[in-house]
């Protein structure tokens, strides 16, 4: 589905009202940063949709402190470097009072020093590397971080799995995959458990047949893929193809429909963690999902779309609380959140502006994803 460059969300017709009034109903500016067309299309696209129909939502409700929202979305193609033309183009093009943006670290990460420097706070849905928000205070996130998803996964590997010699399979080009490799790694030795082989690949490989020779070689029980869902889903194809067996697991970048259209009967018995299953019986992430397949023709959200959704709620509530829109305050009641209740659960903002929250243990069953555990952080 393709989206144009600039959507805009608005129930305000200001044409109606007296002039004197205009600049005080005057709808909210919000930038959103998102890889709409490109080789991560359909993180942005799922995301893009949440985002877009929590602003209606808010917007059919009223909006916040009696100004409805504009949403201005770029779309930065999944390449290096657009996503910071973006938004410098939202902040001095649009004047937009916020970002929301990007799913993808190594995109944040370019997004993040132009909010800090322009004192407009931003908010990822799903940037999980911990570099993100260590940029700056008006830098935040409503995902866990990759240390915590790290230690899940190990845990998982060692408790669940009862792997004690695995390998890993990084992205050396993407700092998602590089920390969260990190992160695993870390806690897996820790627990005891031992990385045979590690091996590498850049972004937008297609054959990774070499690496998995190597990793067959090494006589490990399980693989370690932290990577995004195109690599993922090709790597299984692959190792099934060379008669590798062993479970293969990996972290939220895994999160798509096109996981599964790519990678098939491969990814039987695989595993990920994720931040929301639209399996949970909870009322809250019931209602979300029936919303969205009636404002998206009966696609079920996945996790992006729910943090997208989440992005947006999260900073209106901010802007509530502070009872203003001007950035300092909303940055103050944004990093002050305590038991945000959104799609993906209770969040509390840390005081290094990440969200502290629970993962998702999704696992693929006959063609499909199907929810297995939740984790607490």
């Amino acid at each position: 589905m393709q989206f144009p460059l600039r959507t805009l969300v608005s129930l305000a017709l200001l044409s109606l009202v007296p002039a004197c009034l205009a600049a005080d109903m005057a709808p909210l500016k919000v930038g959103e940063i998102a890889s709409l067309t490109g080789k991560e299309a359909a993180f942005g696209q799922s995301s893009h949709k949440g985002t877009l129909l929590a602003i209606e939502e808010l917007n059919a409700a009223g909006g916040v402190l009696g100004r409805t929202f504009d949403l201005v979305t770029e779309d930065n193609q999944s390449k290096a470097g657009e996503s910071a033309t973006a938004a410098r183009k939202l902040i001095s093009r649009d004047h937009v009072s916020a970002l929301l943006g990007e799913v993808a670290s190594s995109r944040s990460l370019e997004i993040a020093p132009i909010a800090q420097s322009s004192k407009i706070p931003m908010i990822s849905p799903s940037s999980t590397n911990p570099k993100v928000t260590a940029v700056g205070s008006y830098i935040f996130r409503v995902c866990f971080i990759d240390p915590f998803q790290g230690t899940v996964m190990a845990k998982f590997a060692k408790n669940e799995l009862h792997l004690n010699k695995v390998a890993v399979l990084t992205s050396v080009s993407s700092a998602y995959s590089v920390g969260l490799a990190k992160y695993f790694k870390e806690r897996f030795i820790a627990d005891g458990g031992d990385i045979a082989i590690e091996q590498k690949y850049s972004e937008g490989d297609k054959d990774f047949r070499s690496q998995l020779t190597a990793i067959k070689a090494a006589g490990v029980g399980g693989i370690f893929v932290p990577g995004y869902y195109t690599e993922a889903a090709l790597v299984a194809k692959q190792a099934r193809e060379l008669g590798i067996t062993v479970p293969l697991f990996g972290g939220d970048g895994w999160e798509a429909p096109q996981l599964i259209e790519i990678g098939g009967s491969a990814l039987e018995d695989t595993y990920y963690s994720t931040h929301y299953s639209p399996e949970d019986s909870s009322p809250a992430v019931q209602g979300f999902v029936k919303r969205f397949q009636a404002r998206f023709n009966g696609e079920t959200p996945d996790a992006m779309a729910a943090l997208g959704y989440d992005s947006a709620v999260f900073l209106a509530d901010a802007i509530k609380r502070a009872g203003t829109v001007e950035s300092a305050a909303v940055r103050a009641a944004l990093a002050a959140t305590k038991d945000f209740t959104g799609v993906t659960g209770h969040t509390n903002i840390d005081a290094n502006r990440n969200a502290t929250k629970a993962a998702v243990i999704v696992t693929i069953k006959d063609g499909r994803f199907k929810f297995l555990k939740t984790v607490a952080p």
